[in-house]
C-alpha cells in the first residue's frame, strides 16, 4: 500500500458548544478516488479545509508528505490582484512550471476566454474559474468540494473524463451521485463527527450505511435492556457484599452516561406535498412555438404535448434556453410564434431553488408562516410550525434563526418546505437538487415519484433525472428541442442512433417536405364529436387488449415454426393495432382539449 500524501488523524473541532468532528480522520494516497460523503451540516467541507491547512482544528494531527502539491477548491475564491482570468488560473501552478497551454484549455473547456475580468465574474463563472485553477497543474493531492455546481451537463461529463485521467488522489464531495459512481474507488462516511471508511465506491456505500445504522440499532436496544436489568437488580436485589454491590452501582452510573452521550443518527425528511384538485387530462400543448432573443433562435419550431401526471425534465447546455422554454411551456412568456394550449384548473407551484423569494431578515419561523402566527397550512391542515419544522430537520431552537445565516443546504430545505405546502397539481422545479443531501435527494425523489399531478423538471443531476422523470426533452442545438421517452441515459440511447440516421439521410436526400397546416379547431361540438368522445375510451380500450393478446401470441416461442403464415397475420395485426391504439389516442386528446376549452 502506497504511503499517504496527507493523512489527518484524531481530528477535534467544536463551534460554540457542539462538538462538530470527533475523532475524525482521513488518508490519501497517490491515485485514491475517495468520495467523502455526509449529511447536511456534519462537517465535510471543515474536514476538507483542516485538510487543505486553511482551518486550523481544535486538536489532532495533520501530515503532509514534504514536496506534495496539494489544491482546494474554495467556496468563494480570491481574485485580488489578477487582472484576467487566465492570470489567476496560471497563478496556481505556484512554482511549477506554467503551462499556458493547459491553462487556457481547461478554461475554455469550462466556458471561459482567460480574457474575461475577475472584478466582474458572476458566480457561476468564478466556480469555473477556480475550478480550472486547482485541476491545471495536476496535483499530487486534490481536495474538491462540490465541483459540478454551476456546470451543465456537458460540462460535468466533461469533469468526469478530467478526473478519471488524472494521476492525483482525489478527495471529492459532490450531491451528484453518477459522478460519485463514476469516479469514487473508496467512500468515506462523515457522521456525528466520527469517519467510517469503505473501500468500495459510493455504488456500494448506501447498503452498508445501512446495515451500521441497523447495527448500531441493534447495539443501543441492547444497552437500554441491561440499564432496566440493573436498575430492577439495583431496587429489589441489594443483599450481596457492599464492595460488589458498589462496583454494580459504579456499572450502572458508566451504562447510564454511556447511553446518555450516545448520539443516534439524524433523522430523515418528512416532505409530503400538498396535491390540489386534478387539472384537465391535457396540461400544455405546444405547437409549432418559436422564440428569439436579437436574431439568435431560442426556440425553433417545437411541439409537446404534457399529460396530466407526466414528469418531463429538461436538459441542455448553459445558455441554451432551458428556463426559457419552462416560461414558454408554462404560459410566463408568450412565443415569437406558433400557440401554447394551456390545460384546465391547474394549480402551479415553482421551486424557486435560487432562493430569491427568502428574505435573510426574516426568521425561519416566519419564512413559513408567512409572518402571520405560528402555524402552517399544509394540505389543508393546520400545523404547528414548529412541528413541521421538524420533517424537514430543523430543530424548535432554530425557530427564529435568521434565514440569512442558514447554511446552502438549510435553505435548500427550507424552500422544499414552503413549496410543498402550497396545494398545487403542476410542480415546476428549476434545478432542485442543489445543495441537498444524499438522503433529503432520495426523499425527493420518492415524493415526486408518488406525486399525482404533473411535474416540469430543470435538472443537470443526472442520476435525478434517471429516477424521477417519464420523458426527456433536450437541446440539439440552435434552438432545436426534441422530447424523448424515459430518462436520461434512455435519452442517450435513442439520440445516437437518431443522429446517425439524420446524418446518413441527409447526404442522401433532400429534406421533406414541410407538413401541411393543421386545420384549425372548430370553435363548437358537433353531434359527431362528442360522439367520438363518448365512444374513443371504449375503443382504446378495446385495441389495448388486443395488442395484448398479440403479444401473448407472438409470445409461443414456436409459433413461428409451426406456422410462419400465422406469425406473419398476427405481427401484421399487432402493426396496424398499434398505429390505431396511436391514432385513436391522438384524436380523444385534441376532442378532450377543445371540450375543457369550451367550458372554461
Amino acid at each position: 500500500m502506497a504511503p499517504p500524501l496527507l493523512l489527518l488523524q484524531d481530528v477535534n473541532l467544536t463551534f460554540g458548544t457542539a462538538p462538530l468532528l470527533s475523532g475524525a480522520g482521513l488518508g490519501v494516497s497517490a491515485g485514491d478516488r475517495i468520495c467523502l460523503v455526509g449529511r447536511n451540516g456534519s462537517g465535510k467541507s471543515t474536514l476538507l479545509k483542516i485538510a487543505a491547512g486553511s482551518v486550523q482544528a481544535d486538536s489532532g494531527r495533520r501530515f503532509a508528505q514534504p514536496g506534495a502539491t496539494i489544491r482546494y477548491l474554495p467556496q468563494e475564491p480570491d481574485f485580488a490582484g489578477f487582472a484576467t482570468t487566465l492570470a489567476y488560473v496560471e497563478a496556481g501552478f505556484d512554482g511549477a512550471a506554467a503551462n499556458h497551454h493547459r491553462a487556457l484549455y481547461l478554461l475554455e473547456q469550462l466556458g471561459l476566454t482567460g480574457t474575461e475580468d475577475p472584478t466582474t465574474l458572476s458566480g457561476g463563472e468564478a466556480r469555473r474559474t477556480a475550478l480550472a485553477r486547482v485541476l491545471a497543474p495536476e496535483p499530487d493531492v486534490l481536495l474538491l468540494d462540490e465541483p459540478t455546481n454551476h456546470l451543465d451537463l456537458p460540462g460535468i461529463e466533461w469533469l468526469e473524463k478530467e478526473l478519471n485521467g488524472l494521476r492525483s488522489g482525489i478527495i471529492l464531495i459532490s450531491h451528484d451521485r453518477r459522478l460519485l459512481e463514476r469516479v469514487s474507488r473508496a467512500t468515506l462516511w462523515l457522521d456525528r463527527g466520527i469517519t467510517r471508511q469503505l473501500d468500495q465506491g459510493f455504488a456500494h456505500f448506501e447498503p452498508w450505511r445501512d446495515a451500521v445504522l441497523e447495527q448500531e440499532e441493534t447495539d443501543r436496544h441492547k444497552l437500554g435492556r441491561k440499564i432496566v436489568m440493573e436498575e430492577d437488580w439495583l431496587r429489589y436485589g441489594v443483599t450481596a457484599r457492599r464492595k460488589r454491590n458498589q462496583k454494580r452501582l459504579a456499572d450502572l452510573h458508566s451504562l447510564r452516561k454511556k447511553h446518555r452521550e450516545q448520539r443516534g443518527a439524524q433523522g430523515k425528511v418528512r416532505m409530503e406535498a400538498a396535491e390540489a384538485d386534478l387539472s384537465g387530462r391535457l396540461v400544455m400543448v405546444a405547437e409549432g412555438v418559436s422564440k428569439s432573443y436579437a436574431d439568435r433562435p431560442i426556440v425553433r419550431d417545437f411541439s409537446a404535448r404534457v399529460i396530466r401526471g407526466d414528469r418531463v425534465g429538461i436538459v441542455g447546455p448553459n445558455g441554451a434556453g432551458k428556463t426559457t422554454l419552462l416560461n414558454l411551456l408554462t404560459g410566463e412568456l408568450q412565443p415569437d410564434s406558433g400557440e401554447i394550449k394551456i390545460g384546465t384548473n391547474l394549480e402551479q407551484v415553482t421551486l424557486d431553488q435560487r432562493r430569491e423569494t427568502l428574505d435573510p431578515g426574516q426568521t425561519l419561523s416566519q419564512a413559513l408562516t408567512g409572518g402571520a402566527g405560528d402555524t402552517v397550512v399544509v394540505a389543508g391542515q393546520s400545523r404547528h410550525v414548529v412541528s413541521y419544522m421538524k420533517d424537514f430537520l430543523f430543530g424548535p431552537e432554530q425557530t427564529n434563526t435568521p434565514v440569512g445565516v442558514l447554511s446552502g443546504g438549510e435553505r435548500g430545505r427550507l424552500t422544499l418546505a414552503r413549496a410543498f405546502a402550497k396545494p398545487s397539481n403542476l410542480l415546476v422545479l428549476d434545478e432542485p437538487t442543489n445543495d441537498l443531501d444524499l438522503e433529503t435527494l432520495e426523499l425527493l425523489q420518492e415524493r415526486l415519484a408518488d406525486y399525482t399531478g404533473t411535474v416540469l423538471l430543470v435538472s443537470h443531476d443526472r442520476d435525478f433525472l434517471d429516477r424521477v422523470v417519464t420523458s426527456v426533452i433536450a437541446s440539439d442545438g440552435d434552438g432545436v428541442w426534441t422530447q424523448y421517452a424515459g430518462g436520461y441515459s434512455d435519452m442517450l440511447a435513442q439520440r445516437a442512433p437518431v443522429r446517425a440516421v439524420s446524418s446518413s439521410s441527409a447526404t442522401k436526400q433532400k429534406g421533406p417536405a414541410a407538413p401541411a397546416a393543421p386545420k384549425p379547431a372548430s370553435k363548437r361540438m358537433t353531434f359527431k364529436d362528442k360522439h367520438a368522445l363518448e365512444t374513443l375510451p371504449g375503443r382504446i380500450s378495446g385495441l389495448e387488449a388486443d395488442i395484448a393478446k398479440f403479444n401473448r401470441q407472438l409470445g409461443d416461442s414456436g409459433l413461428y415454426a409451426k406456422d410462419p403464415a400465422k406469425f406473419a397475420s398476427i405481427s401484421q395485426a399487432l402493426v396496424e393495432a398499434q398505429a390505431a391504439l396511436a391514432a385513436a389516442e391522438e384524436q380523444w386528446l385534441e376532442l378532450e382539449m377543445r371540450r375543457e376549452e369550451l367550458e372554461a
